[in-house]
């Protein structure tokens, strides 16, 4: 591969090197959210400003640890995680919104994926369609343990990712209205619990790159709900995903340290 930093000793997209990002590293969409996430950590310092690649590094439990956006979608979020890796990262969060599915997923809930439906495209450049998209289990499981320490109302399953935000939200104006509406019918039947965008991309590549990934989200509100006229409260508030995932990383952390002691 052409070394477009023409030895600059950075990665091309983000910006790091090696000497930047601590092992393990929570991964929002939105670049703004990652002051907000950085002031969880210790002594945290702007790394990096690149497109839509933020990064700041800090320290938890006195491990080195980081937070890099990965901007919208697939292919942006593959990058990230791509030159974090080779940046010598070993453990990702992601952190973000979706749009609750099954009625009883509400605004302000929080969903820990075990799975993701591949209805987006980055992934298929990884993997054949039959290989499942799924998380490592050391971080759906230090997940799911934070949300109970915490007392979070959340879910645990299998979430759906999309390419075309509007081709969820608005999919009968879309000229494949037929595959959208009847795969979304699908995916209701077989228990979904949400919708997001980055998720299969990052479960993919980290199976491939044999990182360890995981991902949390804030339910914004939920569109099934809103269909059949029940209430559907509206969340903003990312900060109990974003909490749910630094207690995951303590956890994580003291895990790993045990077992090298």
């Amino acid at each position: 591969m052409i070394d477009y930093t023409e030895g600059s000793g950075k990665q091309y997209h983000t910006g790091l090197g090696p000497e930047d990002i601590g092992n393990y590293v929570i991964l929002p969409g939105d670049p703004k959210r990652c002051e907000k996430i950085a002031g969880h950590f210790e002594n945290p310092r702007k790394m990096a400003d690149f497109r839509e690649f933020t990064t700041y590094t800090g320290e938890l439990l006195g491990v080195r640890v980081s937070v890099t956006s990965t901007g919208i979608g697939g292919p942006s979020a593959a990058i990230a995680l791509n030159e974090l890796v080779k940046c010598g990262a070993h453990t990702f969060i992601r952190v973000g919104t979706c749009g609750g599915m099954q009625e009883d997923v509400l605004g302000g809930d929080i969903v820990i994926a075990s799975g993701a439906v591949r209805m987006e495209g980055t992934s298929r450049e990884f993997a054949p369609v039959e290989y499942p998209a799924v998380p490592d289990f050391e971080v759906l499981t230090a997940l799911k343990k934070a949300a109970q320490q915490l007392s979070f109302r959340h879910h645990v399953g299998v979430v759906q990712s999309k390419d075309s935000f509007f081709g969820q939200h608005e999919p009968e104006i879309m000229p494949v209205s037929y595959e959208l509406q009847n795969k979304w019918q699908a995916y209701l039947r077989m228990g979904c619990l949400a919708s997001e965008m980055e998720t299969a991309a990052l479960f993919i590549e980290g199976s491939f790159l044999r990182a360890r990934v995981g991902a949390c989200y804030l339910v914004m509100a939920n569109q099934e709900r809103a269909k059949k006229g029940l209430p559907n409260p509206q969340v903003h508030d990312t900060e109990g995903a974003i909490t749910t995932a630094v207690e995951a990383l303590k956890l994580l952390i003291r895990e790993d340290s045990r077992r090298l002691t």
